[in-house]
């Protein structure tokens, strides 16, 4: 057996190969980015064929940058943004259409039609979610709706679907000459079709959207092997034996597995998992119930989810629309330059608000703007939009689990910032905690692979390997914290009832 796990990370804005040894240690990288296509307000798209071209390009920067060949990696996961949808062509391997990304809500009108009189929860008590433009399951209905010949290809028995996962492993399984056509339980459990009891798809959900059983690909655990990469892949006969979408992927890699554990990733968007166990709990606030993770044939692990759609994103924003700093670390040093956030709150609801409060009309505002205000409370003002999202939505798993969170384990991308995190934890009330490995996302599905091929014995192994880096206590007065909460909650309410029918 080799002595690495190769994961690829299939994420909203990068692709990244990411080597890890036995201790959980980052050996070697690869990255690069795709392009963002934002045809129209509200529209986000990717290139999948793009996409598979920059998967096989950072499998070799990752190989070559460590000096390792196919002959050390025991095994390769793949983790990935999870809602994005794939429709592609069964006998040319094309995509029909590009990538409709999670973040997309142009499929505001099909929820409504879908959703009908009985409301936006019609499927929940079965699926886990509300009907909402963020999953897959809008996303194709669209697709076979507006793309020429869709529909009949579709009903032919011609076309695939998958999230990147999916569409990253048919491929590097053969593609159109005998592709692996498999997701995993957390992948499919963002669809809106798979039963959260059977694990299986809904024959009568996918006729309501009218999308052919066909198309879906066959769901297995997070943790198997899947297939073996192609003779042509610089991987060629390892094996793919560990799936598990992003954010569950993060929360693996955070040793967080049992009831009751939780992590909170920052990227692109924030997303809070709160794993628990072999119960399944069904949300009354807001929040999404979801698969944790399955191990081969051991028993599924269900998990509480929020999901924020914009955090990082909001201070990319920043940088690229506003150009109020040409660098994301440039928004601490603004932050820091000013004592506070000047009365300035931002709600980012670029795509409507998503947990807890599912408000597809909302948009983004910035409130309690004066003279006084410079940059350096804007960008004061957008790091705590993050935070405060944040106690949102914990404050719905609270109310939910019966359970109060003792310490967040955090990641991603924004956990660099220590303004932030110090802010997160005041408003929090708990300690906040930072790994030695930021990149739980990629560790996570590396674990999910080591496992399937025994690599590492069991998860005892894997938590050994979990070292705290930093840690943040409290220090803000609670009735600074309940002030700053209390005009939070009322800015929240000002971005909603924005969109009206001649409204974007």
């Amino acid at each position: 057996m080799g002595d690495y796990i190769l994961a690829i990370d299939q994420g909203t804005t990068s692709s990244r190969a990411i080597i890890f040894d036995h201790e959980g240690s980052i050996v070697s990288v690869g990255q690069k980015e795709h392009e963002q296509i934002l045809p129209r307000p509200g529209w986000v798209e990717h290139d999948p064929a793009e996409i598979w071209r920059n998967v096989q390009e950072v499998i070799g920067l990752a190989l070559s940058r460590a000096d390792l060949t196919r002959h050390q990696i025991a095994g390769i996961g793949i983790t990935n943004q999870r809602e994005t949808a794939v429709v592609w062509d069964r006998t040319t391997g094309q995509p029909v259409y590009n990538a409709i990304v999670w973040q997309d809500t142009r499929t505001q009108a099909i929820v409504d039609r879908l959703a009908g009189d009985e409301g936006s929860d019609r499927f929940k008590s079965i699926v886990g979610l509300p009907l909402a433009t963020y999953f897959s399951g809008t996303k194709i209905a669209w697709i076979l709706e507006n793309v020429d010949g869709a529909r009949e290809k579709a009903e032919a028995g011609d076309l695939m679907f998958g999230t990147t996962d999916t569409w990253v492993l048919w491929n590097l399984t053969g593609g159109v000459d005998g592709g692996a056509h498999v997701t995993d339980v957390t992948n499919a459990s963002r669809t809106l079709f798979m039963d959260l009891e059977t694990l299986e798809w809904r024959d009568d959900i996918l006729a309501e959207f009218g999308v052919p059983r066909s198309m879906m690909p066959e769901i297995r655990s997070s943790s198997e092997v899947y297939g073996y990469a192609e003779d042509t892949s610089l991987l060629r006969e390892t094996p793919i034996a560990g799936i598990l979408g992003d954010q569950q992927a993060a929360t693996f890699g955070q040793a967080a597995f049992e009831a009751g554990e939780s992590k909170n990733t920052y990227g692109t968007g924030n997303f809070l998992i709160f794993q628990t166990g072999e119960e399944k709990i069904l949300s009354k606030n807001g929040l999404l119930t979801t698969v944790g993770y399955k191990l081969g044939d051991q028993p599924v692990r269900y998990a509480l989810e929020g999901s924020i759609a914009v955090t990082g994103s909001l201070i990319q924003w920043l940088r690229d629309q506003l150009g109020i700093i040409s660098e994301a670390p440039e928004v601490e040093v603004l932050a820091k330059g000013v004592e506070d956030n000047g009365g300035v709150y931002v709600v980012p609801a670029f795509s409507g608000l998503f947990a807890p409060y599912w408000r597809p009309d909302a948009r983004g505002a910035i409130v309690g703007l004066t003279r006084y205000v410079n940059k350096g409370h804007i960008a004061r003002a957008a790091l705590e939009a993050v935070a405060f999202q944040t106690r949102d939505v914990l404050d719905a798993v609270n109310a939910d689990a019966g359970v109060d969170l003792t310490e967040l384990r955090v990641d991603g991308g924004m956990i660099a910032n220590d303004t932030l995190m110090q802010f997160q934890a005041d408003v929090l009330g708990v300690p906040v905690v930072r790994p030695v490995v930021a990149e739980t996302t990629a560790l996570g599905a590396a674990y999910a692979a080591g496992l399937a091929v025994g690599f590492w014995k069991d998860l005892g192994e894997l938590s050994a390997n979990w070292q705290e880096d930093s840690r943040w206590e409290p220090q803000m007065p609670q009735e600074e914290v309940d002030r700053t909460l209390r005009l939070w909650r009322k800015a929240i309410t000002k971005s909603m009832d924005w969109v009206d029918d001649d409204v974007n």
